[in-house]
């Protein structure tokens, strides 16, 4: 259960299905975004390979360690990115675009966060207008290291799609006992696909009401305790037979 839940609380699939207004809201450019997302894409197949051939020489666990250590250090390294990110508004050239009247209090103010921004945005909009147009005034005010963030995001994506995403479903198969694996395996993808649901319905609002940087910094510490949870509990299963493996479970 403890796989199950690090699979997905550490926002992999949040990340696939916002992937382009994530990149968006980072001040890329709608275009950019979904290329950016396309790579995303790449990124896990290539890996998920590199996964392949090296379960059986590496090991289930140390893959597995590598990767959370990679996802905790990805996830810190956006938050850290949003954390030190400004939101400016240099004139009122977007506004125009947008075809609505440009607030004075918004044009050249510098927030520290983006939401404090969102929260301007509300205020002098509304909250109706404000959400129509918030992404793209988020991209146009945004102030921070673009490609640094881009980086975090395909280090995230390549830590989990060589440790958490193919290794779960061929280490969990191996702990279950001959006469409990069908069940095991049916409550493991029920709760995967349970808490996959939850990041997924949570995501948007963490995003709106606590900011992307506490978002991502939360994804990162359910990374680093799935790590040490993982490095305590966790047996290793390369190398032995089913019998093996149950025979010393069972003890």
């Amino acid at each position: 259960m403890l796989l199950a839940c690090a699979q997905q609380i550490t926002g992999i699939n949040a990340i696939y299905f916002y992937a382009p207004t994530i990149f968006e809201q980072s001040g890329v450019g709608t275009n950019a975004a979904f290329a950016q997302a396309a790579l995303i894409g790449l990124i896990n197949v290539l890996f998920t390979i590199v996964a392949m051939g090296l379960i059986d020489k590496v090991g289930r666990k140390p893959l597995l360690l590598i990767g959370l250590t990679g996802v905790a250090i990805s996830m810190s390294l956006c938050a850290w990115e949003f954390k030190q990110a400004h939101y400016k508004i240099e004139n009122a050239a977007i506004f125009e675009e947008l075809n609505i009247p440009a607030p004075m209090n918004l044009v050249g103010v510098t927030f520290n966060s983006d939401t404090e921004f969102k929260q301007a945005l509300r205020i002098e909009l509304g909250d109706l207008a404000a959400k129509d147009y918030e992404a793209k005034l988020i991209s146009n005010a945004i102030q921070f290291n673009a490609k640094l963030f881009l980086f975090g995001i395909l280090l995230f994506v390549a830590s989990f799609a060589v440790s958490l995403g193919p290794v779960m479903w061929v280490l969990l198969p191996e702990i279950f006992p001959n006469h409990l694996r069908g069940v095991g395996m049916a409550l493991t993808g029920l709760v995967n696909s349970a808490v996959s649901f939850s990041v997924q319905l949570v995501f948007p609002w963490e995003l709106s009401q606590l900011g992307a940087a506490l978002t991502f910094f939360i994804y990162g510490a359910f990374a680093l305790l799935g790590c040490i949870l993982v490095a305590r509990y966790l047996p290793e299963t390369k190398g032995k037979s089913l019998e093996e493996l149950e025979a010393t479970f069972i003890k």
